[in-house]
Parts: C-alpha cells; structure tokens; sequence
C-alpha cells in the first residue's frame, strides 16, 4: 500500500521526515513528498502524524 501526504492537511511540522528510517520523506520548496521508490510502506510516518495527514492508498 503505498502512502500518500495529504497536503491540505499536513502542517509541516516535520516530524514525519526525522521518523522516516529509510529518508524516503523528502522537503522540496517547502513541500513534504514520500518517494515511491524509497519508500518501504513501513506506516511509521503515518503512525507519527499528529495531523493524520499521510494515509495508505
């Protein structure tokens, strides 16, 4: 399942990027993204977000 950060709702707090172990949560232009290719669908960014803005697709 991949993951998906819902930018309407994430506060960019970054707290997602410092839990993610494999640095698949990159900031470009103040923007957060998971690359797809990094990514391991692990959940431990979503599992973090206080604004429960990264979800499984």
């Amino acid at each position: 399942m991949a993951y998906v950060i819902y930018l309407d709702q994430c506060t960019r707090c970054g707290l997602c990027q410092k839990e993610c172990p494999m640095q698949a949560i990159l900031l470009e232009e103040g923007i957060y993204r998971i690359d797809p290719d990094i990514c391991t669908e692990c959940g431990y960014c979503s599992d973090i977000c206080p604004a429960e803005a990264i979800r499984g697709m």
